[in-house]
């Protein structure tokens, strides 16, 4: 028999950014009216929401989850030192069972500050999908894949049979995208096997692109072209592309992109700390790109609060430019819901709050001197609200966070066994 849940007198944003006050009625995994609820008995589970604040739940485009079990190992480097001298060697010891643990770290932060969806790229992904299909949140994976080195071939089998066995699994709460890590760890003879495979299963691709200026350099030096020209020749951009980062692309760039329909995962956190530079974001929502919010892997953010990330994106770009009015509270909410949604291709079942979506809401709790006054709720969702404002979280119609307590994951067991494979991992 269907759960029902009723959220009564909850506040929420409108599309047209009006404040109303009102119930949502949740049957099974959706939302199946916003209006008055009808009187149900003892057959509806309702939850006074007064002083709550609705919102899609937030969505994470670009993370390592189990790179969580890094987070303050290695910081204050740059990108390369980073990864080649420390975050490498350390994955190098890595088991199926540290990436669940690690995962299931990750997804418990992101529930407990909001976020019900994220796209991942790493490996033993089907520990990941195992902890994503226990956890009840929802995800877009990918087997994180290199062309150099003897398990390149390995990992295109086992990127395969990942889509095959988890594609839409877990009550469809399960996406696989194919993951080539990057151009520069991906040599082009391997990406067109990638696309060929791409085009064989009908999967979509995950990948880095443009993150660093030596990155760009390389690429023109070693094939005459940027990334994004490159990504374009060889075929990747036509299998539906999720790019994260795209910090250093030209005009020349993000016109291949809109052509291409390129959607980016714009990471401005984990960008501002690798100083890897700041992305022409303006320039792409003008040129009509879809660009979404992620957080990146907990080893170079150093955390996974998408409410952080949409406060960051619209003050970085903002002093980045010198204008003000450049990325505004309501673009940038969106870009962590409605337009994260789109980047994901999930925009027909999440990232809005309406009949017929997935019931995926975050209720915010405005009982605190920082939503005081209530002017503006959206103003205050993107300048004002924290974590810790994150009171009440419903993934695919059924709770998983309740009153700040996380129902469907041990977190005393979990912060235990995440310590204990963090401290074996980088020998501390």
């Amino acid at each position: 028999m269907p759960q029902t849940i009723i959220l009564k007198n909850v506040e929420l944003l409108s599309d047209c950014d009006e404040l109303i006050q009102t119930d949502i009625t949740i049957s099974d995994d959706c939302i199946t009216s916003i209006g008055t609820a009808m009187e149900t008995g003892d057959k509806a589970r309702v939850i006074d929401c007064i002083d709550k604040l609705a919102i899609p739940g937030l969505i994470n485009t670009h993370t390592h989850a189990a790179m969580s079990l890094f987070r303050s190992y290695a910081d204050d480097m740059l990108l390369m030192d980073w990864l080649e001298n420390k975050i490498w060697p350390a994955e190098a010891n890595l088991t199926a069972e540290d990436v669940y643990y690690g995962t299931l770290l990750a997804i418990a932060e992101m529930l407990k500050t909001g976020t019900t969806t994220f796209a991942d790229m790493y490996f033993y992904m089907p520990q990941v999908a195992e902890a994503v299909a226990e956890s009840g949140i929802r995800a877009v994976l990918a087997r994180g894949m290199t062309g150099l080195g003897a398990n390149a071939l390995q990992s295109l089998a086992e990127s395969e049979a990942f889509y095959r066995d988890y594609h839409h699994t877990a009550d469809e709460r399960i996406t696989v995208m194919l993951g080539p890590h990057a151009p520069y760890t991906c040599p082009p003879d391997y990406l067109k096997k990638v696309v060929a495979l791409a085009q064989k299963l009908g999967a979509e691709i995950h990948i880095h692109l443009s993150e660093t200026a030596g990155e760009v350099e390389n690429c023109f030096k070693q094939y005459g072209k940027s990334p994004i020209e490159l990504m374009s020749e060889l075929g990747v951009l036509d299998c539906g592309v999720l790019a994260a980062h795209c910090v250093h692309v030209s005009t020349e760039d993000i016109q291949i992109m809109r052509q291409k329909q390129v959607r980016v995962a714009h990471n401005p956190g984990s960008n501002m700390k690798l100083a890897s530079g700041i992305a022409p974001v303006p320039q792409m929502l003008a040129a009509g790109l879809c660009v979404g919010l992620g957080t990146d892997g907990a080893a170079s953010n150093n955390n996974l609060d998408m409410l952080e990330e949409i406060r960051l994106t619209a003050l970085l770009h903002k002093v980045s430019t010198r204008d003000p009015l450049v990325i505004p509270a309501q673009t940038a909410v969106k870009m962590a819901t409605a337009f994260g949604a789109q980047a994901l291709g999930l925009s027909d079942k999440v990232g809005r709050l309406a009949p017929g979506l997935k019931a995926d809401i975050v209720l915010l709790d405005m009982n605190s001197p920082h939503w005081c006054p209530r002017h503006n709720r959206l103003s205050l969702l993107a300048y004002s609200a924290s974590a810790g404002d994150v009171h009440t979280v419903i993934a695919n119609g059924k709770i998983v966070v309740e009153n700040r307590r996380l129902i469907t994951i041990d977190e005393e067991k979990l912060l235990y066994e995440a310590h204990k494979r963090s401290m074996r991992l980088t020998g501390k």
